[in-house]
């Protein structure tokens, strides 16, 4: 497991600054158009929102498996041992039921529809169920962080 996560981790953080670096590009030259040549870049301007979206995504994945998302956090400081696991556990289960039930079922619905009504986009022309690939796809490296999390929050609870 450790193994996997570490694999997912590097690969995550990667894909996430290479998307990070086109967004800035995309937006870089949207304003270089817009405002030096006066002919703003419908397709940069279509790629930077899509990318945005990834990014914010994919994003929000990485943070949860680095345990740096936004947290009110309090609670868990003030315990200790078998409290705070079960509590870390609970946590865990009720983010898995939104990642899997939202993001990845909802999501994941959402692109396959979007996929068969064969709606494109009107700059790029590429396919938005493409786009919205991104939502059941973080859904699902949620989980893997999830079940991970899931894992160490038993192991403390029974391992006291």
């Amino acid at each position: 497991m450790k193994k996997l996560v570490a694999v997912l981790d590097s690969t995550l953080s990667i894909f996430c600054v290479l998307l990070t670096v086109v967004l800035v590009a995309c937006v870089i030259w949207q304003v270089f158009s817009r405002y030096v040549l006066g002919v703003p870049s419908t397709l940069t301007d279509e790629l930077a929102r899509f990318l945005f979206i990834w990014v914010g995504l994919m994003g929000a994945a990485y943070t949860l498996g680095q345990n740096k998302h936004l947290a009110m956090d309090f609670l868990l400081m003030k315990l200790d041992g078998r409290a705070n696991s079960l509590l870390k556990l609970v946590i865990s289960l009720a983010c898995v039921v939104f990642a899997g039930v939202v993001m990845l079922y909802g999501g994941g619905g959402l692109m396959l529809k979007t996929l068969s009504m064969g709606q494109i986009s009107p700059a790029l022309g590429i396919q938005m169920g493409m786009v919205y690939l991104a939502i059941p796809l973080s859904g699902f490296i949620m989980l893997v962080y999830l079940f991970r999390d899931i894992l160490s929050a038993l192991n403390g609870f029974f391992g006291d």
